[in-house]
């Protein structure tokens, strides 16, 4: 494995974007747990897992308040890519994304970490994200000429099955994540690429 490939709506993060209410903001803990407005008795809200930014005590959320968090396996899966990237392993890290709001997730992913405390858009080379509404095989072919990668040493994690048929058609691994990222499917791909 040279190359590893995530979606993001539903795969590296939740809600998906078309599901949030306007554009992503930063609050800060107090005010998601409601602690500025306090006038009942009911206990704090509970900051979910996953929902670490850059900036301490924030937390992404959108016009309502629902929280934007990352997918504890999402996160475990970059940060051991950032790991490994640091030792002897030529791994590269990018993206295929159809979602909705492009400049919504850019800036999710400057704010968002993984667990190693690395910021999402740290995660992955510039040059190696891919949000369009073409079919992602498309998004592939365009990886392929970027990086000279053959097919058959990338992998591919996305949360939708015709993203998954349509990618292994060219000979990708794919692993289907239907509940978001889990370090299930990190493990199942380190495995099948002889990593383990």
């Amino acid at each position: 494995m040279q190359l590893v490939v995530f979606d993001l709506d539903y795969t590296i993060w939740q809600p998906e974007m078309y599901q949030i209410d306007g554009p992503p903001k930063l609050i800060s803990v107090d005010e998601f747990q409601g602690k500025q407005k306090r006038k009942s008795r009911a206990p704090p809200r509970i900051i979910p897992f996953g929902a670490t930014t850059i900036h301490q005590n924030k937390i992404a959320t959108d016009r309502r308040g629902i929280p934007i968090t990352v997918f504890d396996g999402a996160s475990h899966a970059l940060s051991e890519i950032n790991r490994m990237k640091e030792g002897d392993w030529p791994l590269q890290a990018a993206i295929s994304s159809r979602t909705d709001e492009p400049g919504w997730a850019f800036q999710l992913m400057k704010w968002l970490v993984a667990s190693d405390g690395t910021p999402l858009s740290k995660c992955f080379d510039e040059n190696l994200i891919e949000i369009s509404y073409m079919d992602k095989s498309k998004h592939f072919e365009s990886l392929n000429r970027k990086t000279g990668i053959p097919f058959e040493q990338m992998a591919f994690f996305d949360n939708e099955y015709w993203n998954i048929q349509s990618v292994s058609s060219l000979g990708v691994k794919c692993y289907h994540t239907p509940d978001g990222m889990t370090k299930e499917a990190w493990v199942q791909a380190l495995e099948d690429f002889g990593m383990m």
